[in-house]
């Protein structure tokens, strides 16, 4: 029996023991480690950030665990296998993000904050309103990547049950999002990084297996591979080819460039990803940290390549289209026919094995993700914005318990969203939540640790003037109507071309903070630039 006929066929009902058994299994170990991290959380410090007690090859590690997440391993290698060389260029966009980040943010980042994106504003803006714009803007991010992350989840166990678009694939999400709340409200970001690290370390090793396969099949010859993708993919040369997905209209290039704008300068703005500088004791242990992280990531990334290729080649296009259409379970299929036969044993135990992986990496990303958009609204919103300079403080413990309980309001907050976007690649939706920060966060960051002119009126309106445009703009996309994929298919009010709004956003974000700026009545003030300057160079009154 071929590996297409077992596809047709739902392998998932010949291992369906196996594979829930260590679906179960990833979920008790980090429970575990959940429960062994929150007895060592005590202090907002701990909770926030671990208590600065991680080491570079840690944090780089857990930053790696971050990023990789669903739309990494599922996403990735589901767009190259469906469409080859335009989707191979997400990767390359994904990678050189980090760049930015280690180039502009990281060691400066580390010297001026504390716990949050707003902490680093704050050093020289009015607290209040720029805390709400920024928390404000931290919570839209966050929520877009937790609907990434949670649609993944539902394809992977939708696949392993054999359900299709049945019942199962919603109860997953919910089941996730409420396992996320327990890692935040228990473990904090103690918890949260050792997650990140075990899932890190398992994830390269799976796919380091499965590259390795994959390669042996092809007898290590990478031209063969490719071509064997180009006839697997019923595109033929076309799909080692620019422009499968991107190119053949005006439009479609112009949505590529939109789209590689925002991968490349949205990292730096994500807030889940600043907070990890901030997890270890100093700037330069944030820098030595992206450095790992770029290694860590650069070698996914290459073996992504692998993966994908193999998917187009081993099971098809049309085969993975035909059981996820936004390919989202092109890895695990994969998995099934590395081995040499989908009815294989061998085939069926490394699909269970690299399935529980992937939901392993879903579940450590969209806890750092919630942590992020709690700490936003317990220590930017709740402790800061809302609060009068003369009335009375909110305490450590107050706060953190607010961020627990916002954590479950963000958990269901996620799970609703997710719950109408399952037919969406998660790669993409990725995409988005990279809009969004490149379009709010970077801007007001880049102009806080670079421009002596920023005002606290220009970092409110760079906030808003790019976080405002970027929803308006997907939400009047055909993301949202107007397509089968969409997430509204009874009408159509998209009035928008692109699926990306960054190429419009970005440099909205940026026009609205030099305005805001260049028209406030208030100043900026030369000596808090001076103080964050200093601070931000030599480390000087950093935390």
């Amino acid at each position: 029996m071929s590996g297409r006929t077992v596809l047709a066929a739902g392998p998932a009902a010949q291992h369906h023991g196996l594979a829930t058994a260590l679906f179960a299994g990833v979920v008790l170990v980090t429970l575990a480690i959940t429960l062994w991290a929150g007895r060592r959380t005590r202090a907002a410090e701990d909770f926030y950030v671990g208590g600065r007690a991680f080491s570079p090859l840690q944090n780089g590690f857990a930053l790696a665990g971050d990023y990789l997440s669903a739309a990494s391993f599922l996403g990735i290698t589901g767009l190259i296998a469906l469409y080859g060389y335009d989707g191979l260029l997400y990767s390359i966009g994904f990678l050189v993000a980090w760049l930015v980040v280690l180039m502009l943010v990281a060691e400066l980042v580390r010297n001026c904050g504390r716990y949050t994106l707003a902490d680093v504003l704050a050093v020289r803006m009015r607290e209040r309103r720029v805390r709400a714009a920024s928390g404000s803007a931290g919570l839209v991010v966050t929520l877009l990547y937790l609907v990434a992350q949670m649609v993944g989840a539902g394809s992977l166990v939708s696949l392993l049950l054999g359900t299709g678009d049945g019942p199962a694939r919603s109860w997953t999400i919910v089941g996730v999002g409420a396992l996320m709340v327990v890692y935040v409200t228990v473990g904090g970001m103690k918890a949260t990084t050792w997650i990140q690290i075990v899932k890190a370390v398992l994830l390269l090793c799976g796919t380091a297996v499965l590259t390795v396969l994959v390669l042996v099949r092809f007898h290590g010859d990478p031209a063969e591979l490719m071509r064997a993708a180009a006839r697997g993919s019923g595109a033929g040369d076309a799909y080692l080819r620019p422009g499968l997905r991107y190119g053949a209209t005006a439009t479609s290039r112009l949505d590529f460039i939109s789209l590689g704008l925002a991968l490349v300068l949205g990292t730096a703005g994500l807030p889940h990803i600043l907070a990890r500088f901030y997890t270890v004791p100093t700037a330069r242990a944030a820098r030595r940290s992206t450095v790992w992280t770029i290694g860590l990531v650069g070698c996914f990334y290459l073996m992504a390549i692998v993966l994908g290729l193999g998917a187009a080649a081993l099971v098809g296009s049309a085969a993975v289209r035909a059981d996820n259409p936004a390919g989202n379970t092109a890895a695990p299929l994969l998995a099934l026919e590395a081995t040499g036969g989908g009815d294989g044993t061998a085939g069926l135990v490394l699909f269970a094995v690299i399935s529980a992986i992937a939901f392993a990496t879903i579940l450590a990303v969209v806890a750092g993700l919630t942590l992020a958009s709690s700490a936003s609204f317990a220590h930017d919103i709740y402790a800061r914005a809302l609060r009068r300079p003369d009335g009375k403080q909110v305490t450590e413990r107050q706060e953190v318990s607010v961020a627990r309980l916002a954590a479950v309001v963000v958990g269901a907050l996620a799970i609703a969203l997710s719950l109408s976007a399952q037919r969406q690649n998660v790669a993409f939706l990725v995409g988005l939540a990279f809009a969004v920060a490149a379009s709010a966060n970077l801007p007001t960051l880049l102009y806080t640790l670079f421009w002596r002119r920023f005002t606290s009126r220009g970092a409110v309106w760079a906030v808003y003037g790019g976080l405002l445009p970027a929803v308006l703009l997907v939400v009047f996309s055909p993301v949202v109507s107007g397509g089968p994929d969409a997430l509204v298919t009874a009408v159509d009010f998209h009035c928008f071309p692109l699926e990306n709004p960054g190429v419009v956003s970005i440099p909205l974000g940026f026009l609205a903070g030099w305005l805001g700026t260049v028209t406030s009545r208030t100043p900026a003030d030369p000596d808090r630039y001076a103080e964050l300057e200093v601070r931000s160079l030599t480390g000087a009154g950093a935390v």
